[in-house]
């Protein structure tokens, strides 16, 4: 190991899976040498580290206004006065809202 450029031994356990994933990225990226890979991601590679505070705080606040839909909806049975067409105008925004988020969510879950 004298005469080698690379004499420091690092070495890393992965289970089955892992490595079929490793096999595959691989094998998107053109790349037969593990060993050449595995360097080229551990030094250049990186990890997404999302911040999703302001996601947490729209799902929040989505959740706070159906609930005010909820106790409007309430009341206009109660007292029989209703504004129908703003109950249902709200209620397909926030749809809208929600569905966004639900795509959001979806995307955010598939980031690896």
């Amino acid at each position: 190991m004298g005469n080698r450029k690379r004499n420091v031994r690092v070495e890393l356990r992965v289970t089955e899976q892992e490595r079929q994933q490793i096999a595959e990225r691989m094998a998107q990226a053109g790349i037969v040498n593990t060993n050449a890979y595995l360097i080229k991601m551990a030094i250049d590679g990186y990890v997404v580290r999302l911040d999703l505070s302001e996601l947490r705080e729209m799902v929040s606040l989505l959740r706070r206004c159906s609930n005010n839909i909820n106790q409007i909806a309430k009341r206009t049975n109660e007292t029989g006065q209703h504004y129908e067409a703003a109950i249902k105008d709200v209620q397909q925004q926030l749809d809208e809202l929600w569905e966004g988020v639900r795509g959001i969510m979806t995307e955010l879950a598939q980031v690896q």
